[in-house]
């Protein structure tokens, strides 16, 4: 997290700054190139007007509490998201909790709200097709008719193109499915990571003599299953390791959802509890089901061979 931005539970946590504050407005799932760019627009804006720059974003998404069938699974946790936003330098990040309540308030409403909060904004920057508020009530048109009536100004920011083509979190999570990381890195601007919580597994992985570290990562999108080269780092190091994402048809045939286990080479410590965040490489290779475990362990250790050689030349 960039020292310098803060992040807000209410409007008032950042004080009531007599010139104002401009937001931006949006989900940020992945904090994509596209939301960069927006986030740079916000940032231009606040420095030009001398006044705070604040990102609101939402958490959970507001599909899963109003159309639960069809939220998508998410790019990244809230602190991984937080992250990847504060890197970019705003003053801010206000982390609105969507609930059932928010989920009845129209768009005029929810816009009054944050600017009573910010006691006066100077400009709100959304994405040009941007809808928020109860049924989608708020959109830029309401924005540019509220900005009038309440004295700030509008930036709609078109989409970001790639290979023709809008980059939009929905694109990222197809690429991402698919497998197609090259894509995923371009549209993301680095190269795909996932986080989540160090949570006890069954040491099996100890047992055949490569101690992995299972990460939780509940409702996110993920690639195909497999094994990866990974990064990762603990403690303000770097290290390499070797990543297994899948349903273990060697050792737990019956098991349908995925694990991720990742074993950190040459490290020796205990992760238990603690976030991690994990780089991916490209796949080493599909998972498979091995006769035996020798065969399992035998495989495991040409795994960590490629890992190596693949970290190796990046």
């Amino acid at each position: 997290m960039n020292p310098a931005t803060r992040v807000l539970q209410q409007p008032a946590d950042l004080g009531r700054p007599a010139s104002g504050a401009c937001l931006a407005l949006g989900m940020f799932d992945g904090v994509h190139i596209g939301h960069q760019h927006l986030v740079r627009v916000l940032l231009d804006d606040a420095r030009r007007l001398g006044v705070p720059a604040v990102v609101v974003t939402f958490d959970p998404h507001p599909l899963r509490v109003v159309r639960p069938d069809r939220a998508p699974r998410l790019l990244q946790s809230l602190p991984q998201r937080l992250r990847a936003l504060a890197a970019l330098g705003p003053d801010a990040i206000l982390v609105v909790p969507f609930d059932e309540a928010l989920s009845r308030v129209d768009g005029a409403d929810f816009i009054r709200t944050l600017a009573d909060g910010f006691h006066h904004l100077r400009s709100v920057t959304v994405g040009e097709s941007f809808q928020f508020g109860h049924d989608r009530s708020g959109d830029v048109p309401l924005l540019r008719r509220l900005g009038a009536a309440l004295g700030f100004g509008v930036n709609a920011v078109a989409p970001v193109r790639d290979d023709g083509q809008p980059v939009s979190s929905t694109r990222v999570r197809t690429a991402l499915r698919e497998g197609r990381l090259d894509e995923v890195a371009r549209l993301l601007g680095r190269p795909y990571s996932i986080a989540g919580t160090v949570v006890p597994g069954d040491r099996r992985g100890h047992a055949l003599g490569f101690p992995t570290a299972n990460l939780d990562v509940p409702e996110r999108e993920l690639p195909p299953l497999g094994v990866y080269p990974a990064r990762l780092v603990v403690d303000g190091i770097r290290h390499d390791a070797v990543l297994n994402l899948g349903n273990r048809p060697t050792v737990d045939a019956a098991a349908t959802v995925p694990r991720l286990e990742i074993h950190v080479l040459d490290f020796d410590g205990d992760l238990y509890g603690r976030e991690l965040e994990v780089e991916f490489g490209a796949r080493l290779r599909p998972e498979h089901r091995f006769e035996s475990l020798d065969a399992l362990r035998a495989q495991i250790a040409r795994d960590v061979a490629a890992a190596r050689g693949a970290l190796a030349g990046s």
